[in-house]
């Protein structure tokens, strides 16, 4: 048969079940029921046994609801394809025969075949088919065979199992206790299903399977219960089943809406156009249902009593249904708590102290959507009675409305009430939910329906669900009053499309928006001007962003809240800089500095640590940056936690804190791929490859630059585009390949919006100064220099004036040289950049070599190793032992690290190796290649003592 495609997470029970099917080979019987819930993959193991099952003679069945009445119905679709060779079979009694003749021929059966003949005479059947060749039985869905033909089967299996007829059987399909495996493991391990002490020589195999039901028959088989999949399992199910390759943030959200379900991930994948898959297009919101999967569940459910499913109605329709209120709710409702009890034999939900826990997600949706309107509103009206208004009133309220249909007025405004509570207490989620239900019931053609939509599409945003603020947004702009309301639209349209879109789009949205704006609400229209001032500058586009400054400078006047104030100062002092005045940009950025932590606003934070760092207040700069992350989280502002993280990268970048700013882009590049924001991702992975470079990790670096740059060129992101340039022209200058990187970064120097940006077109002057001038272009070196040289002496910043100290350095001779490199020196030791005061030092050790002043280039190579090994700068590292050796000196073993010190992508490498992802799916999140995982995994091993991924499991919380 066709191999099948792989089963991910499954490799014990794949292991248990290849290791029957040769145990067989070998003439050794076995027996085993695969258990689970719907759609764990139950049937595709027993594909998969079936498809590895060469040279055997397969017997395949399954159960079927409409025959589970019908006697012998299972046993007929089973015998049928070896029908003909009973007469064949003579070491068969002419009793068992007889008995399998009208079994096959559809006739009634004696009293006494049911319980004795049959059986046996199955058992003897397999047995003599096996003398041919081995015998492979799979019969999917036991539990729905009828009950003649899954007695004769369970037969079989136990002697084959090697558990005795005579053994007493536990109540239901309960397994045998030393058989028993959960997960994804074996039952008993290879050759599972065989008991060593006895051996029939029966080269037969009966697999079965059946639901996670303990009531079901048959008893006292070996079991192989599956669990569901963990979230990296679950991905790579995802990228199997889709048509196109999948975006790595839809990946995820497929993942965790499937809850370890793979054909939850089947039918979400198919539902799904490939545009969305991509990540082109936003998902849906919610994702579509997956009905077979209910279709599934639903089956169990319709087979328990009326109160059970009544109770689990009531459940299903409570988010928070703690014991209390489900005690009340039965009580309410004139039903026993003891009904729930078969809902719990049957494994379909689990009762404790929190409440009721359903099986997976998909059965609450299957037993809430499908029960009658008239149901699911009297559920909705009881909660509503028992829940207290004061303590709960948005719960309360939002029952209140679920109960009803018509609009009204006042519920809709009590819903709206208790949403703007929620959303100050940080549930913007449940607050978005609310707020749209407020709008369905809103009367009337006052704006409230608008505006309430608006409010949903918003917190939608905030809560990281941006596909769902699109599609309210789209909602709410038809009944959008006035220009007011479509101006507050069109903001969150672009604030919107500046993380997940088109920077021009964004621009263009933003750029309405004030407009509109500017003569009915200046404070939000500043905002709106602030917003496209920022989607200038990601899109690398100095001059729109001047544009925008020069409209909303009028504004100040009108617009006099601290907040309006810091805005408009940012952009006047970054206005200043893009135009060279960098004295005139002084005094707004102090402003800015000083009323940004007034606010108490993440992104006024953000803006703060930025005016800092540019004024050379690098601790203030980390410290603003820090504060806006904290802030955000503590909000529960989902969608602001990646920009946070994003320049709290920076400052730690830039202040030399390198472990630190590769820590928060990991974190950030997970936050926005959480939320939905690939422009936000971009960002991220800009950032890692410059961290990339600078540690060496040259395919590390390329893969993530050149994936930065893909969609830097697809949506007009100039900033990130700059930024991986600059990373790739660093890893050149690391590698020697001074010319690559010179040439880059011209290239840089000279790039377009969307391409380019001119705010690190400057800062990687160092860089192309050093590679120009290494080149012999020092004529171009000394050009660039004239544009980085009066933004550092504009500022305080040491460190800035120790690289242009540096830059003079490498331009002059003689003397000259050797003075420039120890002020430079001399900076550096004031400042806060290590990596920077290292390279310095490899420079100057390297010219003092050359001019055979080999002591004293010895001290400063010697310091600038020590540097580079402690923060991992590997190939700067290796450059310095080279110019060592060059000194006569020999170089010394390079340093390790302690015992237990991982960098901070080791540190998520390792967290995730430890959650069972492997090397392929951790490379997918993190966006490396699978060698570069495997060689982080072995120095992982070494420094933490280590030997496999299980004792790092065990030795990580």
């Amino acid at each position: 048969m066709v191999p099948l495609t792989p089963l991910h997470g499954r490799d014990s029970a794949l292991l248990s079940l290849t290791s029957m099917l040769d145990a067989a080979r070998a003439g050794h019987g076995g027996a085993l029921l695969v258990r689970g819930e719907p759609g764990l993959g139950k049937t595709a193991l027993l594909r998969y046994a079936m498809s590895e099952a060469g040279g055997f003679q397969v017997l395949p069945g399954c159960g079927v609801e409409p025959e589970s009445d019908l006697p012998y119905a299972g046993l007929h679709r089973l015998l049928r394809p070896v029908a003909r060779r009973l007469p064949e079979l003579p070491e068969l009694s002419a009793r068992q025969a007889e008995v399998l003749r009208r079994v096959l021929d559809g006739e009634a059966d004696e009293p006494g075949d049911r319980a004795v003949l049959l059986p046996a005479a199955l058992l003897a059947l397999l047995a003599v088919l096996a003398r041919d060749a081995p015998v492979l039985v799979c019969v999917d869905d036991v539990d729905l065979l009828d009950a003649p033909s899954r007695e004769a089967l369970a037969f079989a299996a136990r002697r084959l199992g090697g558990i005795g007829a005579s053994r007493p059987a536990a109540g239901g399909l309960a397994s045998v206790a030393d058989a028993v495996s959960s997960g994804g493991g074996t039952a008993g391990g290879p050759g599972a299903g065989r008991d060593s002490a006895r051996d029939e020589g029966e080269a037969v195999v009966i697999l079965l399977s059946c639901g996670d039901d303990e009531a079901l028959p048959p008893p006292g088989l070996p079991v192989l219960t599956l669990s569901a999949l963990d979230d990296a399992a679950c991905a790579e199910v995802v990228g199997q089943v889709a048509p196109v390759a999948v975006a790595e943030g839809v990946r995820l959200r497929l993942a965790a809406a499937a809850a370890g379900n793979p054909q939850a991930v089947t039918e979400l994948v198919a539902a799904l156009a490939p545009d969305q898959l991509g990540g082109v297009r936003p998902l849906p919101d919610p994702l579509p249902p997956c009905t077979r999967l209910q279709h599934a569940h639903l089956r169990q459910v319709r087979a328990l009593p009326e109160q059970t499913r009544r109770l689990l109605l009531i459940a299903a329709a409570e988010d928070e249904m703690d014991t209390n209120l489900l005690v009340r709710a039965a009580d309410e409702a004139g039903l026993d708590l003891a009904a729930l009890e078969p809902a719990e034999s049957a494994g379909l939900v689990r009762v404790g102290p929190a409440g009721v826990e359903f099986r997976h997600p998909q059965l609450r949706a299957a037993i809430y959507q499908t029960a009658p309107l008239a149901r699911r509103r009297a559920a909705h009206a009881l909660l509503a009675r028992l829940l207290d208004e004061s303590r709960h009133p948005l719960r309360r309220a939002w029952h209140r409305a679920a109960a009803g249909l018509a609009p009204d007025h006042e519920l809709a405004e009590e819903l709206e009430s208790a949403a703007a509570s929620a959303r100050h207490r940080g549930g913007y989620a449940t607050a978005s939910a609310a707020y749209e239900r407020a709008a369905e019931l809103s009367t009337g053609d006052d704006g409230a329906k608008a505006r309430r939509l608006a409010a949903a599409a918003r917190d939608a945003w905030h809560a990281g669900r941006s596909a769902r603020a699109r599609d309210l947004l789209d909602r709410a702009l038809p009944a959008a009053p006035g220009a007011a309301a479509r101006g507050e639209l069109e903001l969150l349209r672009g604030d919107i499309d500046l993380r997940d879109g088109r920077a021009s789009d964004a621009y263009e949205a933003l750029l309405t928006a004030a407009h509109r704006l500017a003569p009915i609400d200046p404070e939000l229209a500043v905002r709106a001007m602030m917003r496209a001032g920022e989607a200038g500058v990601y899109a690398g586009d100095h001059r729109r962003f001047l544009q925008v400054a020069a409209q909303a400078a009028p504004l100040r006047g009108a617009a006099v809240s601290p907040q309006a104030t810091v805005m408009l100062d940012y952009l006047e002092a970054l206005s200043a800089i893009f135009l060279g005045r960098f004295g005139a940009a002084l005094a707004p950025l102090r402003a800015v500095l000083d009323g940004a932590p007034r606010i108490d606003d993440p992104s006024a934070l953000i803006w703060a640590s930025i005016a800092a760092l540019i004024l050379g207040d690098n601790a203030q700069g980390r410290v603003m940056a820090a504060r806006a992350v904290a802030l955000a989280r503590g909000r529960g502002a989902l969608t602001m936690v990646p920009k946070a993280l994003e320049f709290s990268a920076y400052a730690e970048f830039w202040t030399g804190r390198h472990a630190a700013a590769t820590a928060n882009a990991l974190e950030g590049l997970r936050a926005a791929t959480e939320t939905g924001q690939g422009n936000g991702a971009c960002h991220h992975l800009a950032a890692l490859a410059l961290l990339d470079a600078i540690h060496g990790d040259e395919q590390t670096c390329r893969l993530r630059a050149r994936t930065a740059l893909d969609r830097a060129g697809l949506y007009g992101l100039g900033l990130p585009a700059a930024l991986s340039t600059w990373a790739l022209a660093f890893l050149d200058l690391s590698l020697g390949r001074h010319a690559d990187a010179a040439g880059r970064l011209r290239g840089l120097a000279r790039a377009g919006p969307g391409q380019g940006h001119m705010a690190v077109a400057a800062l990687s002057v160092p860089t192309y100064v050093e590679a120009a001038v290494r080149t012999g272009a020092s004529d171009a070196a000394r050009a660039a220099f004239t544009t980085f040289e009066p933004w550092a002496d504009s500022t305080s910043s040491p460190d800035n004036l120790a690289l242009a100290a540096r830059c003079r350095a490498l331009l002059s001779e003689g003397g000259e040289a050797e003075e420039h490199f120890r002020a430079a020196l001399q900076l550096h030791a004031v400042g806060d950049r290590a990596f920077e005061r290292a390279r310095t030092e490899l420079l100057y050790g390297a010219l003092l070599r050359r001019r055979r002043k080999r002591a004293e280039a010895r001290a400063e190579l010697r310091s600038a190793l020590e540097s580079f090994e402690r923060l991992h700068a590997d190939r700067w590292a290796e450059w310095t032992r080279a110019e060592l050796r060059a000194t006569g000196e020999s170089a010394r073993p390079r340093l390790t690290e302690p015992d237990g010190e991982l960098t901070p992508q080791q540190r998520q490498i390792a967290r995730l190796a430890a959650q069972g992802a492997t090397n392929r799916e951790i490379a997918a999140q993190l966006f490396l290649s699978p060698r570069t995982v495997e060689h982080h995994l072995g120095n992982i091993f070494t420094r933490l003592g280590v030997r496999s991924r299980v004792e790092l499991a065990n030795l990580l919380p």
